[in-house]
């Protein structure tokens, strides 16, 4: 390999430990999203190998979020059960740790769709949702779009293809949760950030650490 190409791959590296920040920032409160409302519903991926890195990078299937995120995550959803509908979450707080591990996993265009670890990501923080709609009739899974984690166009919250109902579930999600301060990432429709993200620092906790 020559000089330029090991500079450029020295450039895209992940670095081996979290971003040093400066603070003041809130000290860190996770909770375990799921036992506060029995209605939200689990699929978490991330503890499986149905993920687009192709195996579990979570030893169990739990969503935590900043106890200040997940109030306004219950909120929405209390917005969203009179329409006929739940909640069914995919990925909450994701230690620092894994947002390196899904750098090292993606090249090219995929990393539009993946955190920079130099950077950190709101997930890092206990401040990023990743979630969908299900019917509380039937208790499946709505049609959206696109499939979780799609690395395509058709992931775009503002994507107008589609059929009219996968479109009108996602903007049903999307104004539930804009109505409670959180704000939808530009290229993935399940993805929401709560707005009090920067006053929290990126955190490298495994699940196991957070207790039960």
């Amino acid at each position: 390999m020559t000089s330029a190409l090991l500079m450029a791959a020295a450039a895209s590296a992940a670095p081996l430990q979290p971003p040093v920040e400066t603070g003041p920032f809130r000290t860190p409160d996770l909770v375990e999203v799921a036992p506060l409302d029995p209605a939200i519903k689990l699929d978490v991926r991330y503890a499986t190998s149905n993920n687009f890195v192709h195996k579990a990078v979570y030893a169990e299937p739990r969503v935590f979020l900043q106890r200040t995120a997940a109030a306004a995550l219950l909120r929405a959803g209390a917005r969203l059960k009179p329409q006929g509908y739940g909640l069914m979450l995919f990925d909450g707080y994701r230690p620092w740790s894994v947002t390196r591990l899904f750098w090292d996993s993606t090249s090219g265009s995929q990393r539009m769709f993946v955190a920079d670890p130099r950077l950190g990501s709101r997930h890092n923080r206990g401040c990023a949702i990743d979630l969908t709609l299900y019917d509380l009739k039937t208790g499946r899974e709505v049609a959206m779009p696109s499939d979780y984690d799609e690395m395509t166009e058709r992931a775009y919250p503002g994507y107008e293809g589609g059929t009219p109902e996968a479109r009108a579930h996602r903007d049903r999600l999307k104004a539930a949760m804009e109505a409670e301060d959180f704000t939808v990432h530009p290229r993935e429709w399940w993805h929401y950030d709560y707005a009090l993200w920067p006053e929290y620092a990126i955190l490298d906790i495994p699940f196991s650490a957070i207790g039960h």
